[in-house]
Formats: structure tokens, sequence, C-alpha cells
């Protein structure tokens, strides 16, 4: 996304107000929470969403019901919970992940908002962050600028690496921006950079002999629902060859990266409670913009450092935000 429109439409969203000690709704409402995961890994992202909601003036018990649907890592699951939530009725949809995807035509009868890593744009959920599709809109936690910062935070670390792969699945919105950033962030560093695509569980088996094969001494991890699926498997692969692994959300660092640098998710998802707010109170989705990651956070798994024979800078620990495996 250009700097330029971000810079716009985040002057948009700071314009809008932002609700405390919220009056309750005049009725009760019930919503619909629709997404293509599993719950476990989404669990502190539903408490701060509920306990955001509950500043709002929405109590679950008193004027609000949630309705909860996992797909249990099927997106093909989706289309039909979601006409199932539809049905109940349900006031609203908020939807998870790239479980939006699935909504993109499907003219359901009900507002949605929606979290979501990718580019809405490249997604075909907006014509722009500004302009949102009729029906629905939220947040983006899609930060392209930040890749560059992650490779600056890897050689931080481990500054004699220099062949780093870049492990994608390229059919994921975003991507190319993503991987555009870090190739021109590489380039400044003197970094060697190999663009690793991976879509589908073969492919990354493919994806793993390729980097065993070109000597890869780091993978920057682009962040969608594939890697959060295959985090193990990916982490397990580094570890064994003993090379870091960098990305942008906390699972990834708590499944044994070494870092992880990029937005604050639990922030995303309290905001998340404030669309919902606008939506359940009569504010047409079209009229929100659609909102960028306003606060990042640095995590560093010191057991993962320790198992590699890094030696974290203290630079970098008084940066982080949390650290893993501290004593």
């Amino acid at each position: 996304m250009e700097r330029r429109h971000f810079l716009l439409v985040s002057a948009a969203v700071a314009s809008l107000p932002r609700r405390g000690g919220a009056q309750p709704p005049a009725k009760s409402v019930r919503i619909g929470w629709l997404t293509a995961q599993r719950p476990p890994s989404l669990v502190p992202y539903v408490q701060a969403f509920r306990s955001s909601l509950a500043e709002l003036g929405f109590v679950e018990g008193t004027n609000l019901a949630i309705d909860f649907r996992y797909g249990d890592d099927d997106r093909s699951r989706v289309r039909g919970l979601a006409e199932e939530l539809a049905r109940l009725p349900v006031d609203l949809l908020v939807v998870q992940g790239e479980a939006v995807l699935e909504l993109r035509d499907a003219a359901l009868p009900v507002p949605i908002v929606y979290a979501y890593s990718g580019d809405p744009v490249a997604a075909g959920l907006a014509k722009s962050l500004a302009r949102p599709n009729a029906g629905m809109t939220g947040l983006t936690y899609l930060g392209t600028e930040l890749n560059g910062k992650r490779l600056e935070l890897l050689l931080e670390m481990m500054p004699r690496v220099r062949r780093v792969a870049l492990l994608a699945n390229p059919a994921y919105p975003g991507e190319s921006g993503e991987r555009a950033n870090s190739e021109a962030a590489a380039g400044r560093m003197g970094l060697d950079v190999r663009h690793v695509p991976a879509r589908t569980s073969d492919e990354l088996a493919a994806a793993f002999e390729r980097m065993t094969r070109d000597g890869v001494q780091a993978i920057s991890l682009f962040a969608d629902s594939f890697a959060v699926q295959n985090r193990d498997r990916i982490v397990a692969y580094a570890m064994d060859r003993r090379i870091p692994v960098v990305s942008s959300w906390p699972v990834f660092a708590e499944a044994g990266a070494l870092c992880a640098y990029g937005p604050r998710l639990v922030d995303s998802y309290r905001r998340l409670a404030y669309y919902a707010d606008r939506v359940l109170r009569g504010t047409a989705p079209a009229d929100l913009p659609i909102e960028q990651p306003t606060t990042i956070e640095t995590i560093v798994n010191l057991k993962t450092a320790a198992a590699l024979g890094v030696k974290v800078p203290e630079s970098v620990l008084v940066r982080a935000n949390r650290v893993i495996g501290a004593s």
C-alpha cells in the first residue's frame, strides 16, 4: 500500500471518535464470531475483543450474546457456517482472518466487520482503504514496511547472516508487497535474499529442500494462515539446521522462532470491538475506513537463542516488549 494512501486513511480513522464509558445499546444484540482457524491460537484475541466490548457497554449475559463458529483450518466450511449464523439470526458477523475472503460475494443479510492480515484492496475486499466494499469493513494488520525492519533486527542479533530465505505463500494477498519491501531493504543491508514460495504441504517440503540446497542462514517467514498452520514444522526444520526464523506475530515466537516483530494483535482486536460497536449502533460499514496497525511489538525467544548459540544484544532486549525464556 502506498505510504501517501496510508497517511490519508490514518488521518481519516484518527478523526473517528473513540468511545469511553459508552452507554449500553438500546436493545440486546447477538454477534456471530467466525473464523477458518482453530480456537487455541485465538484465545488472547477473543479475550481482548470481549473485554473491549464490555467497556463499550456490551455485556455478555446482559445485553450481548456471542455465537462462535470455527472452521478448524478448513476454509471450505466458512460459507456454510456464515449462513448458519445468519439464520439464527445474528445482528453482526465478526470475521477473523482469511475466512473473510470466502464471504466477498456471499451477499449475506448481515453486516460484517473483520480483522484480516492481508491487503484488503489486493484481496478484493475494498476499492481502497477509505472505500470498503458495501456491507463489510474492519482492520488489516498487514504492515508491508515492517519486513525491512525485521531483517534489520535479525542482523542486529546475528550480524554474520548474509543469505536469507523469504518463505512465503504466493497466493496470499499482499505477499508481493512484502517481498518487494524485503528485497529493497536487503539490498541496502547487503543481504542475499531468496524468495521461496510454498502454498501447500508438498510445496513446503520442496521449499525445505531448496533452502537446504541454497545454504540459507536464516528464514524470514511471511505471516498468514498457512504459515500459522505449519509453524511447528517450519521451526523444527530451522532448528534442525540451527538457523533462525523471524516473523511478525507472537504465535511464531511462541512456537520457537528467534523473534517476532509486527503489529500488536491484541490491540487490533480491541480496536475491532470499536468497529463492532459502531456498526451495531447504526453506522454503515462502508462509512468506516479500513484501519492499519498503530502499535508494533517485539518478542524475543531466549530459549531459541540459546539453542542456536546466539547472544541477543542488550540493545535488542531493552526494546523487547516480551522476552520468552527470561530467567
